[in-house]
């Protein structure tokens, strides 16, 4: 069995995933015991030969490379991968990242020294070495409706401000998805990632339930990264439409019935509004007012590619 295996998506971003692999390799200790397995969430099939070449070539021998012919999105590429894992913990990686230190071997310290941390995160830089924002709030009504900056200063100790710059281990309502770290025990007994959500929010679903358990949300600022945001998800009005269905979908799943109505009501009167300024968002609005169900995701228009 493996200390660790690093769960690595590539969607048409071969270039990132092979400097990340290399970053991870050249920063982590010979230490620790690791394995690296790629999930190809139907690339096109330059990109995916591109990486399979590399794959190939490099001299790392616990690494493998699995192609789904199908785009499962983040939760479900994730799980694709975590099936061909043999590890203790679980790196959750994006592919668009890059290590500044020895992450692995400083987040393992952390959840082998505090049985209280589910999940742990690494503390972001932009690529100019800029902080950036490495833990959020819980997507929840009151968050989407009166705001983060409100939460933060009506309960500073639930809502930890998000700009501000730590310097030792903080507990979080959740870290970002792109770099989680737990372990796999945690993991399978909640069941690990909901694959119904396509991208967006699977974090926060993540964070919630086991927080149910006990398991709690930590940045360890000590492991630092370097994060391209957005490398490998174009921002577009589908993108942005399936942040609704995500968003509304966890309303529904953690807040019940209630609380994914007032987030409801309070998304079609925005959009209505922001609609007459911005005509771009109209569809947002019609999006919203049908209820953004699950039948709209991206996930459910895909087609079956395959390579030979």
């Amino acid at each position: 069995m493996f200390d660790i295996a690093i769960i690595l998506i590539n969607y048409n971003s071969s270039k990132h995933t092979i400097n990340c692999i290399q970053s991870i390799i050249d920063n982590t200790s010979k230490k620790i015991n690791y394995q690296i397995i790629i999930t190809d969430n139907c690339s096109e099939k330059e990109d995916y030969l591109t990486l399979k070449a590399f794959c190939e070539t490099i001299s790392f021998p616990n690494l493998e490379l699995h192609r789904s012919n199908i785009n499962t999105g983040f939760g479900g590429g994730n799980m694709f991968g975590v099936q061909y894992s043999n590890a203790k913990y679980y790196a959750f990686i994006n592919n668009d990242t890059l290590f500044l230190n020895d992450c692995l071997s400083i987040l393992k310290s952390a959840l082998d020294d505090n049985k209280n941390i589910g999940i742990a995160g690494a503390q972001a830089y932009k690529e100019n070495g800029d902080f950036m924002i490495s833990l959020d709030h819980f997507a929840s009504p009151a968050r989407e409706i009166i705001g983060r900056n409100f939460l933060e200063f009506f309960n500073p100790k639930k809502y930890p401000k998000r700009k501000k710059k730590y310097s030792t281990p903080i507990q979080v309502n959740f870290i970002p998805g792109s770099f989680m770290f737990l372990r796999a025990a945690d993991f399978n007994e909640i069941g690990g990632f909901d694959t119904n959500i396509f991208l967006y929010y699977e974090e926060t679903d993540l964070c919630l339930r086991l927080a149910k358990k006990s398991q709690y949300a930590y940045l360890i600022p000590d492991a630092k990264f370097i994060h391209f945001h957005g490398a490998s998800t174009e921002k577009s009005i589908a993108i942005k439409k399936e942040l609704k269905i995500s968003l509304l979908y966890i309303m529904r799943k953690h807040y019940g019935y209630f609380g994914h109505k007032v987030v409801l009501t309070y998304l079609i009167l925005k959009y209505f509004i922001s609609s007459i300024f911005k005509p771009k968002n109209w569809a947002l609005f019609i999006l919203v007012l049908n209820g953004a169900p699950l039948t709209k995701s991206l996930k459910q228009i895909q087609k079956i590619k395959q390579i030979h």
